[in-house]
């Protein structure tokens, strides 16, 4: 049978090679249609096939599971449009990121110099000032404190640690805070906290108590510097940057004058002070501490006043915020030099993608929370690290003050008298007794009156029949001595003082609370003038580094100064008197003091502002950390030879300068 398709019908060929289809019907003519166009392509079919109903027509490879060529072009568009949108998206927030620093600085050129950029000078002036003054504070109540609250010299020491401990903690975590907090809401924290606690040491009566309370007043307090410096900076402008943190490094000088001098005209005045009943006692060095508080107190009262850095609300998206507070700076600077006319112009800050790290780029979902937390910190604290040679050098002149006072105990030991013995009955004793060693004595029906012994020692002795009275004892103790049917009336023997003694038929009445304070012998004046001129030695270095900081450069200034400063230390080695060391003190503030100044401006300028306050506070922090090394290492070699300590800070001197050769340049560095 045939094929009844192909009876219907017929196919023809036409001379231009197209297909001629008839269809036969019935004795009519069919119907023609003819294909006179070419061959689709796959799109041109596509596009053909468009608005064609899915249902009805089904691609062959949908049985496999082959996506349709269709859907492939499109996936591929959409990844190529998608990956073009994120690179303008990227490329865009690089442009900002790398405009905030040059217009921010543009800003604050605009802005100018002037009437604000030196309230806020004097304000975080007075806050340097505080902690210069806190770090002297110690020193200068120790000799009474210790005679006040009977304190040995075991805990004597850890009370100088524990205080430099707590700055150095502070120091790490308040530069730390400020990145997060703000630059002004952490200075006023600072300042609260060491007016507070420093505030309460003044009336602490137990020697715990003191000590909490001076550590907890060290903590605050040594967050100062790390702000202030930070806070400073970011409304200087380039060419400012240098000079001005220069001059703002000679409140810290401020400080020391003040303490010495305070120091100096209160604690030897025992009539100063007062007391409420037998248990509370406010003497004089009670008061230099209360009076000490002053310079926090005007600090904190003048940063409420204060704005907070427009840099750092930058840091954070705030722009609102930080485009006022550049207002308020331009039109307070303008007002004040005559042109109040003069009108704001910025209408729009870049600002950076919020919590940017500066230091190193972490995705999202690379390794974990942890891992990227140590990654970050890890990089910034190797960063942190090349400054360090530089930074430990400061601290070199720390064993000054105890050198001389190592010097003043071997001239004392030198003049001690030993007696060794001696029979001493029925003998009166009216006059004091200081500076001696009596070894294996005798005294029998013997009268100790109204009398002090002072730095007295007595071994192996035997005290028979005697009698103490009105008795003032200073560093005076018994050791293996055998006292039999004697009587303590009245004085400041206690139990403590009698080491591996022997007691008979032995009485103690009335016996004096606290220990024996004797403010005209205990305070020492060369104590506070050795403070006082060595805080005057740093003004002509001061000055000098303030002078050339923008000019001759940072790295000079710290290499050059250091270098110097390692030539003074040797200096000491023909030092055979206090005054000579005295000498050679003052002139190694004098010029080390251009480094320290050198090193506070390069640190603000070399690290990122989003960072600036954790960096400087790390530095800071192991800064302290390295005197409380030093200050042990010294007393440890002081007592055998001084060359060892002098050769240590010569190297130590040496080597930083000759590092802080190649620190970058940055003079004319914009703030990243």
């Amino acid at each position: 049978m045939d094929d009844p398709y192909h009876n219907n019908v017929n196919q023809q060929m036409t001379e231009g090679g197209d297909y001629t289809y008839t269809q036969d019907g019935g004795g009519q003519d069919g119907y023609p249609y003819q294909t006179d166009y070419p061959p689709q392509d796959e799109d041109a079919a596509s596009d053909a096939t468009e608005g064609a109903d899915d249902d009805d027509q089904m691609y062959e490879g949908e049985y496999q599971g082959v996506p349709h060529p269709d859907e492939i072009k499109e996936a591929r568009r959409a990844a190529r449009i998608e990956a073009r949108r994120k690179a303008r998206m990227a490329t865009q927030q690089e442009e900002e990121e790398e405009n905030l620093p040059e217009q921010y600085e543009t800003i604050m050129e605009d802005c100018g110099h002037g009437r604000f950029q030196w309230m806020l000078f004097f304000v975080l002036g007075l806050a340097l000032m505080a902690d210069g003054v806190d770090g002297f504070v110690v020193g200068f109540v120790l000799p009474s404190a210790e005679k006040d609250m009977c304190i040995s010299n075991a805990d004597k020491g850890l009370l100088g640690l524990l205080v430099y401990v707590a700055m150095m903690v502070g120091a790490l975590v308040w530069g730390g805070l400020s990145d997060k907090m703000g630059r002004r809401k952490c200075l006023i924290y600072v300042l609260a906290i060491d007016l507070i606690f420093s505030f309460l040491s003044c009336f602490a009566q137990g020697y715990g108590f003191f000590l909490f309370f001076r550590f907890c007043s060290g903590f605050g307090i040594g967050g100062s510097i790390p702000i202030v410096y930070t806070y400073f900076t970011e409304f200087l402008q380039m060419d400012k940057r240098g000079e001005h943190l220069s001059w703002l490094c000679m409140f810290w000088m401020l400080g020391g004058l003040y303490a010495s001098f305070t120091a100096w005209g209160i604690i030897p005045h025992y009539g100063w002070g007062f007391a409420i009943g037998s248990e509370f006692q406010m003497h004089s060095w009670r008061l230099f501490i209360l009076v000490c508080l002053f310079p926090a107190l005007a600090a904190l009262v003048g940063v409420v006043f204060m704005p907070e850095s427009p840099r750092f609300l930058l840091e954070n998206a705030r722009h609102d915020e930080a485009w006022m507070i550049l207002r308020q700076v331009h039109d307070t600077n303008w007002k004040a030099k005559g042109e109040p006319e003069r009108v704001f112009t910025v209408t729009n800050i870049k600002t950076p993608q919020t919590q940017e790290d500066e230091f190193i780029e972490i995705q999202s979902d690379t390794g974990t929370a942890f891992q990227r937390w140590t990654v970050r910190h890890m990089t910034m604290l190797q960063q942190v690290c090349e400054s360090l040679s530089h930074w430990n050098k400061i601290k070199s002149n720390v064993w000054f003050p105890d050198m001389i006072k190592y010097m003043q105990y071997e001239e004392y030991e030198s003049k001690v008298r030993v007696f060794h013995r001696e029979r001493v009955e029925r003998f009166h004793f009216n006059f004091s007794l200081v500076n001696q060693i009596h070894r294996e004595g005798e005294y029998v029906h013997d009268k100790f009156a109204n009398i002090e012994i002072k730095s007295v020692k007595f071994e192996n002795s035997l005290f028979e029949n005697c009698y103490f009275e009105d008795i003032k004892s200073t560093n005076t103790f018994f050791e293996n001595c055998t006292i039999k049917n004697t009587v303590f009336y009245n004085t400041d023997l206690w139990q403590e003082k009698f080491k591996n003694c022997r007691m008979e038929n032995t009485t103690f009445l009335h016996p004096k609370k606290g220990c024996h304070l004797n403010f005209q012998e205990e305070n020492d004046i060369v104590i506070y003038m050795v403070s006082f001129l060595g805080s005057l030695a740093v003004l002509p270095g001061n000055i000098i580094s303030a002078l050339f900081m923008d000019k001759i450069g940072r790295i000079r200034i710290i290499g050059g100064s250091m270098l110097a400063s390692s030539a003074c230390t040797f200096l000491l080695l023909l030092s055979f008197s206090q005054g000579a060391v005295i000498c050679w003190q003052c002139l190694f503030y004098a010029v080390s003091v251009a480094a320290w100044n050198g090193l506070e401006v390069i640190s603000v300028e070399l690290y990122p502002s989003s960072k600036r306050g954790t960096a400087f506070g790390i530095l800071n922090g192991i800064c302290k950390f390295a005197a409380i090394i030093a200050s042990f290492i010294f007393a440890a070699f002081i007592g055998i030879t001084k060359i060892i300590p002098i050769f240590l800070a010569f190297a130590a001197l040496v080597c930083g300068g000759l590092v802080a050769l190649k620190l970058p340049e940055t003079r004319e560095k914009i703030l990243s």
